[in-house]
C-alpha cells in the first residue's frame, strides 16, 4: 500500500465514524426518549474525542507532509484533498482533546435543555447553558487564534477566509436597500386576505404535498426521509442517506411546506456530490454560504415563484380542498410572498428575513466584544426587533429562544443565511442566462434541468474548492449583493404595485 492509499483509508474510516456520530445526533433530535439526554451527551462526547484523536493523529500529519511536495499544487482531486486536509488538520490540532470532549458533552446537554426550555418559555433554565456556549466558543477562538476579531476565528468553520468586516459592509448595503422598500410596502397595504394561510391544513396532507414537491425538485426519497423535530435541519450520513426534518402546524401552511423545501435544497446538495468524492473530506457540500444558497434557492426562487404556483396550485387544492377551494394560483402566489414583519426567522418573508439575520449577527458580536452580558440578551433582542421590524416578541420562545443554533454554539453561522440569499440569485441568474426562462419551466413542472445545471456548476464539486473560487467558477464573478437586491426590487414592486 502506498502513502496516498494509506491516507485515503484513514480518511474513509474518519468519514464512517463521522457519519455514525451524526446518526447519533440525528436520533437525539428526532427519536431519542427525553430521559436519555444525559446518556446521549456521554455518547456524543466520546465520539467527539475519538474523532478528534483520529483527525489530529501523528500518522495523519506524517502522511500529509510526505505527500505535500507532489500534491500540494496539483490540479487534481488528490491535490484538492490534500489542501483541504492540511487546512483541517492544522485547525483541529489547535484544539486540545479534553476541550473538544467537554465541549461536545456541553453542546448535547445544552441542546436538550434548549428544546425543553423553549417549549416551556423558560429563559432562566436555558440562560446558564447559553453562557457556557459563548464561553466555549470564545475559548475555541483563542485556541484558533485571530488577528483582529475573535468572530473571524469562528467564521472560518463556516466560510474560510470570510471576515467580520466583510459581513458588516454587505449587511450595511442590504439594510440600506431593505428598510426603504419595506416602508413602501407597508404604506401600500395588504392586497389579499392572508388569513387563508391559517385555515385548517391536515398534517398528513401537508407531509404528502411537501414530499411530492420535494421529489419533483429532485430529492431522492430512496436515499432520504422526512422526520419531525423542534427545529428543521438536514443531515448527511453519506450521499445515499441524507435526511431532512421539519415541524408542522395544522393552522399555518407555510411553516412545514417551505421548511421541507428549504431542507430539501440542503439534501439535494449532498445527494449530488460526485461519486469519486465518497468517504473523503471533499464529499460534503461546500461551506455554509454555498449550502444556504441551495436551500434558499429551492425554497424561495423556485418554491415562491409565480411559475411554481401556476403548476402546483391545482394539485395543492386536491391535498387541501377545504382550505384552498376559493383561491386561484395568482392569489396563492401573493399569499406566500406576503411582506410583513414577524417574530420568527424561519417564517419570515424574503425581504425582512435578512433583518432577522443582522439582529443575530450584531448580538453575537456584542457578546464577544463584551459590550453586552448574556442576561441582557432578551432585552437587547427585543430592542433590535423593534428597531428593525417594528414588532416585539410576546415571549422568549418566539424571541431570544426561537433558534437551535446558539444552544449548540453555532455562532457565526447566521450570516451565511443572508450570504446564501445573495449567492442564490447570482446562481439563478447565471443558470437562466444559459437555460432560458426558468419561470416558464417551473410553470410546466420542470425542475430537473435546473438541478442538473446546479449539479454541474456547484454540487458535484463538494468541498473541492474554497468558497471564493467556487463562486467565481460557478457565476463568473465574486459574491455581490447587487443581483439579489435587484431581484427583490423587481419581485416585490410587482406584487405590491409599487
Amino acid at each position: 500500500m502506498n502513502q496516498l492509499e494509506e491516507l485515503k483509508n484513514l480518511l474513509a474510516e474518519i468519514s464512517d465514524l463521522t457519519a455514525v456520530g451524526q446518526l447519533v445526533s440525528w436520533d437525539k433530535e428526532t427519536q431519542m426518549p427525553k430521559g436519555a439526554a444525559a446518556t446521549r451527551a456521554n455518547h456524543m462526547a466520546t465520539m467527539a474525542r475519538l474523532l478528534h484523536q483520529k483527525n489530529t493523529a501523528p500518522r495523519l500529519r506524517e502522511l500529509i507532509e510526505a505527500l505535500e511536495p507532489d500534491l500540494k499544487n496539483a490540479d487534481s482531486l488528490d491535490g484538492a484533498l490534500l489542501r483541504l486536509l492540511r487546512l483541517d488538520f492544522d485547525r483541529k490540532s489547535k484544539l486540545p482533546t479534553d476541550f473538544v470532549t467537554e465541549f461536545a458533552a456541553a453542546r448535547a446537554t445544552s441542546g436538550s435543555v434548549w428544546e425543553a426550555s423553549r417549549h416551556k418559555n423558560d429563559w432562566a433554565a436555558f440562560k446558564p447553558h447559553l453562557e457556557k456556549m459563548f464561553n466555549f466558543a470564545r475559548r475555541a477562538a483563542d485556541f484558533y487564534g485571530f488577528d483582529s476579531h475573535p468572530y473571524d476565528a469562528l467564521l472560518w468553520d463556516f466560510d474560510p477566509g470570510l471576515k467580520t468586516t466583510d459581513i458588516k459592509q454587505i449587511f450595511a448595503d442590504v439594510r440600506a436597500f431593505t428598510v426603504p422598500l419595506l416602508e413602501k410596502i407597508v404604506a401600500a397595504g395588504e392586497n389579499v386576505d392572508y388569513s387563508v394561510l391559517t385555515r385548517h391544513y391536515p398534517l398528513e396532507a401537508q407531509r404528502a404535498f411537501g414530499l411530492e414537491v420535494a421529489q419533483a425538485f429532485g430529492y431522492d426519497l430512496n436515499r432520504g426521509r422526512l422526520d419531525v423535530t423542534a427545529h428543521p435541519f438536514a443531515t448527511n450520513f453519506g450521499k445515499d442517506d441524507v435526511r431532512i426534518t421539519t415541524r408542522f402546524d395544522p393552522h399555518y401552511f407555510p411553516m412545514a411546506f417551505y421548511g421541507t423545501l428549504h431542507e430539501s435544497g440542503h439534501a439535494m446538495y449532498e445527494q449530488n456530490t460526485a461519486d469519486e468524492l465518497r468517504r473523503t473530506p471533499l464529499a460534503r457540500g461546500a461551506w455554509s454560504t454555498a449550502h444556504e444558497s441551495q436551500s434558499r434557492l429551492w425554497e424561495n426562487l423556485v418554491g415562491r415563484s409565480s411559475g411554481f404556483w401556476q403548476h402546483w396550485f391545482a394539485i395543492a387544492q386536491k391535498h387541501f380542498p377545504e382550505a384552498l377551494h376559493d383561491l386561484d394560483a395568482s392569489t396563492m402566489y401573493k399569499l406566500v410572498n406576503r411582506v410583513k414583519p414577524s417574530f420568527i426567522r424561519v417564517e419570515a418573508d424574503e425581504l425582512t428575513y435578512n433583518l432577522h439575520i443582522m439582529l443575530r449577527f450584531e448580538l453575537e458580536l456584542a457578546v464577544f466584544e463584551e459590550k453586552i452580558k448574556i442576561a441582557e440578551l432578551p432585552e437587547a433582542w427585543n430592542a433590535k426587533m423593534q428597531e428593525y421590524l417594528g414588532v416585539v416578541p410576546p415571549d422568549y420562545s418566539s424571541g431570544i429562544m426561537q433558534d437551535i443554533h446558539w444552544s449548540g454554539a453555532m455562532f457565526a453561522y447566521f450570516p451565511t443565511y443572508s450570504l446564501g440569499n445573495i449567492l442564490s440569485v447570482q446562481l439563478f441568474e447565471k443558470a437562466g442566462s444559459q437555460m432560458g426562462d426558468l419561470n416558464a419551466m417551473f410553470a410546466r413542472g420542470e425542475y430537473k434541468p435546473l438541478l442538473h445545471w446546479l449539479t454541474h456548476a456547484v454540487l458535484r464539486h463538494g468541498k473541492t474548492y474554497l468558497p471564493p473560487e467556487l463562486i467565481e467558477r460557478a457565476t463568473g464573478s465574486s459574491l455581490s449583493a447587487k443581483p439579489y437586491l435587484g431581484y427583490l426590487e423587481r419581485k416585490f414592486s410587482g406584487i405590491y404595485g409599487l
